[in-house]
């Protein structure tokens, strides 16, 4: 067996800006595995807010290859060697994807051939949020909005999104960022006033670790973990916190565990999103599985980029469609 790696660079198609700060390209990394004569790859997006840079998982896969020493790697020995994170995800993903070749994932699962997913409006000014929302429910159709927000001009910004995308979904995504809010507002009084603009969902709102902030508080708007849900040891202390796990490929450290942790939240009685870094349609074909039986789907990464990979999936009338 022989496992490559590449680092690979995708320009956005507009800067793009979250609570902990703005891009306007996308690193990635895809690693290609090639055994018997077969060839699979797949791609992973270190993510600095875990610790990850393109050279460190670049060199837990090259050590990755020099621990081998000639033992035959599958997906089920894998976590003996890598924890979970983006270099686990992308070989794990290509695992699967040798095993089943060109038909993953479309027949090793059954995939719906169109997903409706969430298009993301970046961190502005209220005025061009609203703007952002507006583009994106007028020219490409979305049904359901994520809206990233940090500590600041919550309530304007929100309303500004509603009043420009009266019929659609919506979500926000904290990142984090409200453990600390201003004196006269704490997490309850925001709840009920953000309740007024009929929001689906919030994710993520205080920090990792602090999560035990959201015990007791009413709100009347679904929370969901994100930073605080990896793999399916993360669950037990979310419960009372969370009613909603969003699951991304790039944290479990593939698909195999994402399965897991997906039968084990759905037990536990937790909502499941699937969700994604910025990157490719090869990345987000990978978490079709999931996606699939997902209560809200957030896999607009292409969408964000300036160009896809060829023959990706199709993002047209809110809906990601398979090309197959």
């Amino acid at each position: 067996m022989i496992i490559k790696t590449q680092h690979e660079q995708f320009p956005l198609a507009r800067p793009f800006t979250i609570s902990r700060g703005t891009r306007t390209y996308q690193d990635v990394v895809t690693v290609t595995i090639q055994q018997n004569g077969l060839s699979a790859t797949a791609e992973c997006t270190p993510y600095p807010r875990y610790g990850e840079s393109i050279e460190s998982v670049i060199k837990q896969i090259e050590l990755l290859n020099h621990n081998l020493s000639g033992t035959q790697l599958t997906r089920a020995n894998l976590p003996d060697y890598l924890t979970p994170g983006a270099a686990r995800n992308a070989v794990d993903c290509a695992l699967w994807r040798l095993e089943h070749q060109a038909a993953f994932p479309y027949q090793a699962f059954t995939i719906k051939p169109e997903i409706i997913t969430a298009m993301t409006t970046s961190l502005d000014t209220p005025e061009a949020m609203g703007k952002q929302a507006k583009e994106l429910c007028d020219e490409k159709g979305a049904k359901l909005l994520k809206v990233k927000l940090n500590h600041e001009l919550i309530i304007e910004r929100v309303k500004a999104v509603r009043e420009n995308a009266p019929k659609a979904d919506i979500i926000l995504d904290a990142n984090e960022a409200w453990g600390e809010l201003t004196p006269d507002t704490d997490l309850s009084t925001l709840f009920e006033q953000l309740a007024s603009f009929n929001i689906t969902m919030i994710e993520q709102p205080v920090p990792k670790g602090m999560d035990n902030m959201l015990l007791g508080i009413n709100h009347p708007i679904d929370l969901c973990a994100d930073e605080s849900c990896h793999t399916s040891e993360d669950l037990d202390k979310l419960v009372g916190c969370y009613e909603m796990i969003n699951i991304k490929l790039d944290k479990t450290g593939g698909l195999t565990e994402a399965l897991a942790l997906e039968a084990k939240a759905r037990s536990m009685g937790f909502k499941i999103m699937v969700g994604c870094m910025v990157g490719s349609s090869m990345a987000m074909e990978a978490a079709l599985p999931i996606a699939t039986h997902a209560d809200i789907v957030d896999l607009d990464g292409p969408v964000l980029l300036k160009h896809d990979r060829a023959n990706g999936l199709r993002y047209q009338a809110g809906m990601l469609h398979l090309n197959h």
